[in-house]
């Protein structure tokens, strides 16, 4: 047998093998389709519903109307079962189902302002985030206008104004009017600079 026989035959058990184990290999789940949804044997429920309802019954547990109509059904509870006859009476002396719910109603209103305050300190500290952003856009802003208020009035110190233009023109005039009082010739700035001494001989 020849080598190359051998290392055909070697090649193909090689193959073969690799099919083998491909086919058995599991296969991953593609990522372009969704999963299929798993079975679950506990209920489920939104958190969002559940808080909201937890914050309906603090809030009315914080009001007077349910401390007035729990006062209510308590007292119709108690006057019942001391007056009523004996065959009607549901909770007599000392009124051991009345303390039952009671306990019920409290073991049950705890957890459920507890999760209303959690919530609203949830809340709470979003605004406080929220409003603390806010103040450093405003802080920043006020810089920016502040830098640019500060830029304009350097440039507006560089500007001649109205008044100093007034000024001057008033200050020109008076020295204009002294020196034809005093009959001499009024001279411009420009002829002074403009024009060389001993050239007005040469051109009479």
């Amino acid at each position: 047998m020849t080598p190359e026989r051998d290392g055909s035959r070697e090649h193909g058990r090689e193959r073969a093998l690799s099919g083998a184990t491909a086919a058995t290999r599991p296969r991953t789940p593609r990522l372009d389709q969704p999963r299929a949804p798993r079975r679950r044997f506990l209920p489920e429920w939104d958190p969002d519903a559940f808080g909201r309802l937890s914050e309906r019954i603090a809030r009315f547990l914080g009001t007077g109307r349910f401390i007035v109509w729990m006062t209510v059904v308590i007292i119709v509870w108690v006057v019942w079962n001391v007056a009523a006859p004996v065959q009607l009476r549901f909770d007599q002396y000392p009124f051991i189902f009345l303390t039952l719910a009671l306990s019920l109603q409290a073991s049950y209103a705890a957890p459920l302002i507890l999760l209303a305050q959690n919530r609203q300190d949830d809340r709470d500290r979003v605004n406080l985030e929220q409003d603390r952003k806010q103040n450093e856009r405003s802080i920043a802003d006020t810089e920016y206008l502040t830098r640019e208020i500060a830029a304009l009035r350097m440039g507006l110190g560089e500007v001649a104004t109205r008044d100093w233009i007034r000024t001057e023109l008033q200050d020109m005039l008076k020295e204009m009017e002294e020196r034809r009082g005093h009959g001499g010739q009024v001279v411009f700035p420009a002829e002074r600079t403009e024009r060389p001494p001993g050239r007005d001989a040469d051109d009479r």
